[in-house]
């Protein structure tokens, strides 16, 4: 008997079969003879970049440790899937990386299993030696002013959800059928939103897009963006990049106040690189007169974009006698103090902007998944020290709900690293008992059929996947997406 316990642990080390299912009919305690049984288990809620980084290097990292993903929706990646840019193709190419990683014998991924609702934090602590909550940040910083409920008025994260197929924000469908919109924020994320209202179909209907914004923005009568900051172009909080391509964005010219840049060119030699480039090249497009053939660009285009800085939301108007949105007013700022650590402080001064579209791109924030999990709602994270989540042994962070939704992947590429390190540092110091065998994905996958809930697993995910590749070749896109659970649960199983 004990000879083929041994064959059979061996075996386990050659097969490559998902999620090491051979490993996994292994039950009983932590004896050496069924040693595979005793790996350590890790379970990862949530599998946008922050959740793949994270099992990325748990896997490798460790030659023992299995993971495994659990994803509300259908489908994984989180943020690179439903945030980053349609026209951004290039940053989606970590997909890659996270599908190598999820096809890993090691690694499950379970979709379709709402954490918090179909099954508990606590079950999972029961399941698995550790549990790491990488879900992000769904939720949106409101900008807490009058009229900011007014039809008209979105926030980022659901405009973006909505031109990039979030199932929640489908039904979006916001009216486009202004002149002027204003997007509060000067971050990439405004950018991004800024360039999809501008941009020229015959870009757009090259991406990833989905069809029926496509068709929206076709009709679109936007042809004004004002990107508004509190602050001013020193303290703006885009990259070059975004900014150099709406710089760039065809039938578009600048239209910024050449008052905002005040004392700003005595102002760059102090600043560092990344920053002094970004401010140039604001200071270029708002100030410098342009050449022949830039001019004559500037001249034949029909839509219009600026920063207005030292400005800060007071209040949404509204249409007399209607609960539409009609305008903006802003009230005016000074800077006290300089460089990052100025601030806005207000003059008593106010305008008014009409406009019939506010996108307000401030910010998102994480929201609490269960109550047995600390949650510190001033910061909107997961009090941690260094991804520990704070008098919860066994329980870690990574991503956006461990520092705030900051930087960009590679940041958190590195955030969700220093978690993984953390768990491994915690499995070889004795600080997580790995003493005792634990189920994993074993019984959490009877617990969840017991309540009728059945996961996606990825082999489901890339039936999807293949299914909206094909559409998209029929229209000359990347992919088009399914957009609603229904149809990508339909796809998954049939």
């Amino acid at each position: 008997m004990g000879a083929h316990k041994l064959l059979f642990s061996e075996l386990k080390l050659w097969t490559s079969g998902r999620g090491g299912w051979i490993a996994r009919l292994h039950k009983g305690g932590c004896g050496k003879a069924s040693l595979s049984s005793c790996s350590p288990k890790v379970c990862i809620v949530g599998s946008g970049p922050a959740g793949f980084y994270t099992a990325q290097h748990l896997i490798k990292a460790r030659q023992d440790v299995e993971v495994d993903i659990y994803e509300r929706l259908p489908v994984p990646f989180g943020l690179v899937r439903f945030g980053v840019a349609p026209d951004h193709p290039e940053v989606k190419n970590v997909i890659n990386t996270f599908t190598q990683t999820a096809k890993h014998s090691r690694c499950s991924f379970y979709g379709n299993v709402n954490v918090g609702k179909n099954v508990s934090i606590t079950e999972l602590q029961q399941a698995y030696h550790a549990v790491v909550l990488s879900y992000g940040a769904e939720g949106n910083r409101s900008m807490g002013v009058p009229g900011e409920d007014l039809a008209g008025v979105y926030s980022a994260k659901d405009f973006v959800g909505w031109y990039n197929g979030l199932p929640s924000c489908r039904e979006l469908s916001p009216d486009l059928s202004c002149e002027t919109a204003v997007i509060l924020g000067q971050g990439n994320v405004a950018l991004d939103v800024a360039r999809i209202l501008l941009s020229p179909i015959d870009i757009l209907k090259k991406t990833d897009i989905t069809q029926p914004t496509l068709e929206a923005l076709a009709e679109s009568q936007v042809r004004r963006v004002l990107i508004v900051g509190r602050r001013g172009p020193i303290q703006i909080a885009c990259t070059i990049k975004e900014l150099r391509e709406m710089v760039n964005l065809p039938d578009t010219r600048p239209d910024m106040v050449a008052a905002d840049f005040d004392g700003v060119k005595e102002a760059l030699k102090d600043l560092p690189r990344p920053r002094k480039r970004l401010t140039e090249l604001m200071l270029k497009t708002a100030l410098e007169v342009p050449g022949e053939k830039e001019q004559e660009r500037r001249s034949k285009a029909s839509r219009t974009w600026g920063f207005r800085f030292f400005r800060s939301p007071v209040e949404v108007l509204a249409e007399p006698g209607h609960s539409r949105i009609a305008g903006i007013r802003l009230a005016i700022n000074k800077l006290e103090g300089s460089g990052d650590g100025a601030q806005a402080v207000l003059t008593g001064e106010v305008e008014d902007v009409p406009c019939g579209l506010v996108v307000s791109s401030i910010g998102y924030k994480s929201l609490p998944i269960d109550p047995s999990v600390p949650f510190d709602s001033r910061k909107a994270i997961v009090p941690n020290t260094m991804g520990r989540v704070k008098q919860a042994a066994g329980l870690y962070c990574s991503g956006w709900l461990k520092t705030g939704p900051t930087g960009v992947i590679a940041t958190t590429m590195n955030n969700s690293f220093d978690t993984a390190r953390s768990i491994l540092e915690d499995m070889d110091s004795g600080t997580l008992d790995m003493s005792a065998a634990k189920p994993g994905s074993q019984s959490i996958s009877a617990l969840l059929e017991k309540r009728g809930v059945k996961p996606v697993t990825f082999s489901d995910w890339e039936k999807i996947d293949n299914v909206e590749m094909k559409r998209g070749e029929s229209r000359g896109k990347p992919r088009e997406k399914l957009l609603t659970v229904e149809e990508m649960l339909h796809v998954a199983w049939t």
